[in-house]
């Protein structure tokens, strides 16, 4: 039987662990219906409480602290809400306890946003990572040596797992369910909750809105200048002369403040545009390619479907109100 610590605190997503029981007590019970015994047991540990009061009106009760869980197979960080440093920083012993299990053999899996607990832990240096993609700009600056995917729904790496944004996580609980019991489980679980278990890409729910959080003033008012002018045909030279620097060193400065060249910076500046034109608006497609800056469809379709995982029609279809 496979050992499972759900790690509480008081900002997890109530969600995150809900969920997660119902899915493994899921998997028993198709188990135990088909004359085999029960695969998963599942608890809830917390870092020096037996009672936690989330943030919201729900209460866990966890019979184990973590000084006490010196054996189990899987540790699972749900995802929380709230500002990722200061709940890192309160967390420090279950993250080291984390960084201890698994140097004794214990595989570590995070959602959404449990994956700061893992990078904090040194977890996913050098290892493909997911998260929630409203999180991925800052886990890539403040752990450069991540391979982050923000794409991705489900990584898999050396017993180290992560898993995307929001429920969109669930569909990696799902994965460990078929990589522990099989597919058969798994997707008999999948069709009992209603969860498409196919690990398909997460980018078409991300939401753009720039990269502000830095101290450079002159990239600050660059970024601004893309946001302001993205439908006419900017070039870098043109932004770049707006830093009072060089080109080279202006795109040096521009990634080291966004993570992103100005060109990436500028494409996903116009791609968002273009998904909130295909939400709310009756616009044809090629009225579309020029409101926000492309000089032709191809280009445009081959720069959406790159960054969101589908095409313009196909986002529409998913999105549009009203939109056949």
């Amino acid at each position: 039987m496979k050992r499972i610590a759900l790690l509480i605190h008081e900002n997890i997503y109530s969600s995150s662990v809900a969920s997660v029981i119902d899915l493994f007590e899921g998997a028993n019970l198709c188990l135990m219906q088909a004359g085999r015994s029960p695969a998963f047991k599942l608890e809830l540990v917390s870092e020096n409480e037996n009672s936690i009061q989330l943030d919201v009106p729900a209460r866990f009760i966890c019979y184990r602290t973590i000084d006490k869980v010196t054996q189990t197979d899987l540790i699972i960080v749900p995802g929380f809400s709230g500002d990722s440093q200061a709940i890192l920083q309160r967390s420090k012993a279950a993250i080291d306890w984390i960084k201890e299990m698994n140097r004794s053999g214990t595989e570590v899996a995070s959602m959404c946003v449990g994956s700061f607990f893992l990078a904090e832990a040194g977890l996913l240096n050098g290892k493909m990572a997911t998260s929630h993609w409203a999180a991925t700009d800052e886990m890539q600056l403040r752990y450069p040596q991540i391979k982050l995917r923000p794409d991705r729904i489900i990584t898999d790496q050396d017993g180290i797992y992560t898993g995307g944004g929001g429920f969109a996580s669930l569909k990696l609980i799902l994965y460990l369910i078929e990589k522990f019991c099989g597919r058969e489980t798994a997707l008999w679980v999948s069709k009992w909750l209603s969860i498409d278990m196919s690990p398909t890409s997460q980018a078409h729910f991300a939401v753009f809105t720039g990269q502000h959080q830095h101290d450079d003033d002159e990239i600050l008012k660059s970024q601004a200048y893309i946001e302001q002018n993205y439908s006419a045909n900017i070039s870098i030279d043109q932004v770049s002369a707006l830093s009072n620097t060089g080109k080279r060193n202006f795109i040096r400065r521009f990634k080291a403040a966004t993570n992103n060249t100005p060109i990436e910076y500028l494409q996903r500046v116009r791609v968002e545009a273009a998904k909130k034109a295909l939400e709310d608006k009756t616009l044809q497609l090629n009225e579309i390619v020029n409101v926000t800056g492309y000089e032709d469809i191809k280009t445009f379709r081959m720069v959406f479907k790159k960054m969101t995982g589908l095409s313009p029609r196909d986002y529409r279809k998913k999105y549009a109100r009203n939109v056949s």
